[in-house]
């Protein structure tokens, strides 16, 4: 699963005065974009993947090369030192902290509409609700504590004193059965019943009310003015690569990648590509267009934010954010 990360206070600080480089051209028709993923490849970037496979980004113009990122990944310092053109923002609190900063990047699409992220409880553990977590312990990331937790805690009256430090190792949930892990609905949980054998309970925090995106597209400032039709087009094909990843044919988009994580198995894949259906990730019947955002959505996470501090006063969100380019 996707480390996620946010970054320290320190790079963002640093990045801001960094300048972006424009994407490279190869002639004048195609437009070259080198594409940075915040994780290995898997199949919550299978709709990148299948727009690269299926031709949907060179219909466009694009020169597509996806830049498949690891456990060091840090998708905002490759923008800015030129070294990627467009990259993967994991969710909306990696936007809100860039716009905190003044880091020229904004997000221009939100391939998944609600975040994947979950909370997990033992079968028996008589947690049925996120509010019945109260003094459970809480096995979560350090990124997780100035993320999704701020949420938690001000939705469901959570406590710091329940945090456990998560290393992206599920043991120490499997053998607790008072304890509560995080995790993508789209990973974890399938993991956790093959290696414990026993199914647990998932709550995904999108259906509870959180209101951050993820999957975001990131892309400097720089780029945007400088090429607006190659960011239209980034967009356009990414909307219609994910439409065909979940919908159609994935295994142009597999092949991919299995080829560029040996580590990946077609099991998971499967498996994931049926959670982001069933939830609904990316797209739904009540769903907007794949890519959609709302000044609304955004202006919910960033409430939360403020009022719990982790948010500087007067910082302007709409600089994390354009809908220029999203679907309507």
């Amino acid at each position: 699963m996707s480390l996620r990360r946010l970054l320290p206070l320190f790079l963002l600080t640093t990045l801001a005065a960094c300048g972006a480089k424009p994407a490279a051209k190869t002639d004048p028709a195609t437009t070259t974009i080198r594409f940075a993923t915040d994780w290995k490849a898997e199949a919550e970037h299978g709709g990148f993947y299948e727009a690269v496979a299926n031709g949907e980004y060179a219909r466009r113009g694009l020169d597509v090369k996806i830049l498949q990122g690891g456990p060091s990944s840090n998708v905002p310092q490759l923008l800015a030192s030129g070294a990627a053109d467009m990259g993967i923002g994991s969710n909306s609190f990696v936007a809100l902290s860039l716009a905190e900063e003044h880091v020229p990047v904004k997000a221009v699409m939100a391939a998944m509409q609600k975040d994947p992220w979950v909370l997990m409880a033992h079968p028996d553990a008589g947690v049925n609700s996120l509010a019945d977590m109260k003094g459970h312990p809480m096995l979560l990331s350090d990124a997780s504590l100035t993320g999704v937790w701020v949420w938690l805690k001000a939705r469901f009256g959570l406590t710091d004193d329940q945090v456990r430090k998560y290393t992206f190792n599920s043991g120490p949930f499997i053998q607790n059965r008072a304890a509560i892990q995080q995790g993508y609905v789209t990973s974890e949980p399938y993991t956790i019943e093959k290696e414990g054998h026993f199914k647990p309970k998932v709550f995904v925090l999108s259906d509870e009310g959180y209101p951050g995106y993820a999957d975001l597209v990131l892309v400097p400032d720089d780029l945007i003015a400088k090429n607006p039709k190659a960011v239209q087009a980034f967009v356009e094909a990414t909307a219609a690569g994910w439409k065909a990843y979940l919908h159609g044919d994935p295994r142009p988009a597999d092949a991919m990648i299995l080829k560029d994580n040996p580590e990946m198995t077609q099991d998971v894949l499967g498996q994931a590509r049926e959670k982001m259906r069933a939830y609904e990730i990316v797209d739904g019947k009540a769903s907007p267009p794949i890519g959609a955002m709302t000044d609304a959505r955004w202006q919910a996470l960033a409430e939360v934010m403020s009022k719990s501090g982790v948010l500087k006063p007067g910082t302007d969100i709409k600089s994390a954010y354009t809908l220029q380019f999203a679907p309507k």
